[in-house]
């Protein structure tokens, strides 16, 4: 690690030292738009948020200021998930653009951004209705507007950040509003569980309960670690080799444990923040008891919900990325196989039960690194705010090592094409 960090900034690299800083550049600008409040609206009345805490946090305190970039890109995180969904065999257009390699992914990208406007302007209103009171038509309609070309602003911010940055712009933009809050989160967590003004024992035993809270986040970021790295290697043999000739190296695939990555909290976590949405619309004391009662994270069974929908986003998004149909097909083609294995639909059926069988130890630990904090809650009297921060510190983490990983593989590339000059 260290040794990348010193190539990132030899002279040779300035290409991507530049890279970094329009990264950072790019984040900076969207760190400033959460200061800058809806014009017209009154945002002392947004403290107390309760179940929208998540979306506060993952936008690093945008819905609390209700700023510009108060809806954050999770309108397009939505209408991601409705798009893959509605693409296995539901619709058939989008069923056939998934074949169609990069052309049909690029149409199924802005296919994807415009049901994402279309949501951000009908969130912009929800949330505008639900905060802003005495507001006429036409004042909704304007707040609608201008939290809805902050959505739009912060997709092209990504989509530069991607093309001219590193890493992915639009994870890169959920991590950055995730790590401005996490200080405010510590302090909180400290302020909560050690009372200055009570006896030494209290003071004591407040003291080892943040500890055991620093230590529990501290887990959270080796757990991660150790889970992004992890994988299982299938051997494969090619036709015209030999495994045992002099000097040559076994081929095998490497099936991440978690080929998803992050992905399954951020969907997990936008799909459980809409009901809350809609409690903030409707208004209706019965159904926001209900969500309060039995839907937010913070409560059994909504932490069951939670943990339930990163098991079925795991296996939904993994099966996605990886297909077991059109890898045995490109081994078939290429004259590989598994050994002890048949080509053909017995390969499909090997590697499909390999493939579910990690995702289930890796959407598991993935689902444990998620509840830790909020289970840690059930026992403290942490707000909700600091329990939701153990799902941005997963994502953080993941996407932090996902960047790394790509800065690793561009300076490598560098690395061997000066080699080959020379």
């Amino acid at each position: 690690m260290f040794a990348t960090i010193k190539q990132i900034f030899n002279r040779k690299n300035k290409d991507l030292q530049k890279k970094i800083l329009f990264t950072l550049g790019a984040l900076f600008i969207f760190k400033l738009g959460t200061a800058i409040a809806v014009p017209g609206v009154e945002t002392s009345s947004l403290k107390d948020l309760g179940f929208l805490e998540l979306l506060n946090t993952m936008g690093g305190g945008a819905m609390e200021n209700f700023s510009i970039f108060a809806l954050g890109v999770m309108p397009y995180i939505t209408a991601s998930i409705i798009i893959q969904l509605l693409s296995m065999d539901i619709v058939p257009y989008l069923s056939e653009l998934t074949k169609q390699g990069i052309s049909g992914r690029t149409k199924m990208n802005q296919i994807t951004r415009v049901v994402g406007i279309i949501l951000a302007f009908v969130q912009g209103y929800i949330y505008s209705f639900a905060f802003v009171k005495n507001g006429t038509a036409l004042d909704y309609l304007q707040y609608s507007v201008i939290l809805t070309a902050g959505t739009a602003f912060l997709l092209w911010l990504g989509d530069q950040i991607t093309a001219k940055g590193v890493g992915n712009g639009i994870s890169l933009i959920i991590m950055a509003g995730i790590l401005s809050s996490l200080p405010s989160m510590f302090v909180t967590a400290f302020n909560s569980l050690v009372d200055p003004t009570g006896t030494v024992q209290t003071i004591a035993f407040g003291g080892f309960m943040f500890a055991l809270f620093v230590i529990v986040y501290v887990a959270i970021v080796l757990g991660i670690v150790y889970e992004e790295t992890a994988e299982r290697r299938i051997p494969i043999q090619y036709a015209n080799k030999s495994a045992n000739s002099y000097g040559g190296r076994q081929s095998y695939i490497p099936f991440k444990l978690n080929s998803s990555g992050v992905i399954p909290v951020i969907f997990a976590s936008a799909l459980i923040s809409i009901p809350s949405i809609l409690a903030s619309f409707i208004k209706n004391d019965s159904f926001t008891l209900f969500v309060n009662k039995w839907i937010v994270t913070t409560t059994p069974t909504g932490l069951i919900l939670y943990v339930l929908l990163i098991f079925g986003f795991a296996y939904f998004y993994t099966f996605i990325q990886l297909k077991p149909n059109e890898l045995a097909d490109n081994l078939n083609k290429n004259g590989g196989y598994i050994p002890g294995v048949r080509p053909g639909d017995d390969t499909i059926e090997h590697v499909s039960k390999i493939i579910r069988r990690i995702t289930f130890v890796g959407a598991g630990a993935l689902a444990v690194i998620a509840a830790l904090p909020i289970l840690f809650g059930f026992f403290t009297d942490l707000p909700t705010s600091v329990s939701i921060g153990g799902t941005g510190l997963l994502i953080v983490v993941g996407v932090a090592l996902e960047t790394y990983k790509q800065i690793e593989s561009q300076l490598i590339s560098r690395n061997y094409t000066r080699g080959r000059r020379r």
